[in-house]
């Protein structure tokens, strides 16, 4: 916290959204979906996502280094905009079932050029192989490792998509848990808060979202959370956390997306605990669109993330 009251800004950015928003809208809604019933669809949807992962190779100018974070594989990512003492602890999407090397990392540069900083992108085990609690574990135990190993909390930023997100709300629940330090501030693109799938925006976007659907999201959560006894665990869903004492937090969704009312409930929720937060809805926009850099707003939703890193870090450009 910074001393100053707490406040909840929601703000819906104007637009009817570029041609690349519509076309990408459209592919996504004419690319054939896969059945996910068991755990050998996951890997033969590993295997395509990689097929296609693979078809965009990184920039030259973008270091990965793998490194070992007490067990918990890991990668760090720098450009040579970089400068020391500026650290983002990225937590990637993926649906807790699914990883995206270079799209990533890809996106992590992005961010490191804008911010002047170097990422640490912990690989966490993933679902339905290793299911809860072994993401928020390793992710638990990577943060622990990156503060001694140069990452100081008043010069680390937290960011997530996705099922990254949540695991960032986690992870910061638990820190607070075990009176453990906490980075600066957090950065959610569209997290997943709710394991119940109580949301109104679950069922009032269905079929407006061309990326998830709500059979999609339940087979996941079976993959993930296979005791419904768990739904409710703050670890699983972490709109169910004390969000007293969390660091300010920057929530970005699709305005349409499924995963709408999941941002906007956590954020009611983080602010009545006196959470300093900013929410931002982009119309049009498919899940994660962040993450495709081809997209006009998705270099304007990075400028706001580096305006409100940049308020509350002094990190300047």
């Amino acid at each position: 916290m910074n001393g100053s009251p707490t406040a909840l800004r929601v703000a819906t950015m104007e637009g009817p959204g570029s041609w690349r928003i519509h076309a990408l809208n459209l592919a996504l809604r004419l690319t054939p979906g896969s059945a996910l019933n068991n755990p050998a669809d996951v890997a033969a949807l590993r295997e395509r996502y990689q097929r296609l992962d693979a078809r965009f190779p990184l920039h030259p100018s973008v270091h990965r280094e793998p490194v070992d974070c007490d067990g918990v594989p890991a990668h760090w990512v720098s450009v040579p905009q970089s400068l020391p003492g500026r650290h983002v602890f990225y937590l990637h999407g993926g649906s807790f079932a699914f990883r995206f090397p270079n799209a990533h990392t890809a996106f992590a540069a992005r961010l490191c050029r804008q911010l002047r900083a170097r990422a640490l992108v912990p690989d966490y085990r993933l679902a339905p192989e290793h299911p809860f609690p072994a993401a928020p574990d390793d992710c638990e135990s990577a943060w622990r490792w990156a503060q001694s190993h140069g990452c100081p909390p008043a010069q680390t930023v937290f960011v997530g998509d996705s099922a990254g997100a949540t695991l960032s709300l986690v992870t910061l629940n638990r820190a607070l848990r075990h009176r453990e330090p906490l980075p600066v501030c957090a950065v959610l693109l569209s997290p997943a808060v709710d394991c119940t799938l109580t949301s109104p925006g679950l069922t009032s976007y269905h079929g407006f979202d061309p990326v998830i659907s709500l059979p999609r999201l339940m087979a996941l959560r079976q993959g993930y959370v296979p005791n419904p006894e768990l739904y409710r665990h703050p670890d699983v869903s972490p709109y169910f956390a004390d969000f007293t004492g969390f660091p300010p937090l920057f929530i970005q969704a699709g305005s349409t997306e499924m995963l709408r009312d999941e941002a906007l409930r956590v954020a009611d929720k983080a602010h009545a605990a006196g959470v300093e937060v900013d929410v931002e809805l982009w119309p049009r926009v498919p899940h994660a669109f962040q993450l495709a850099a081809f997209l006009p707003e998705a270099g304007r939703a990075i400028d706001r993330i580096t305006d409100f890193v940049a308020a509350r870090t002094g990190w300047t450009r």
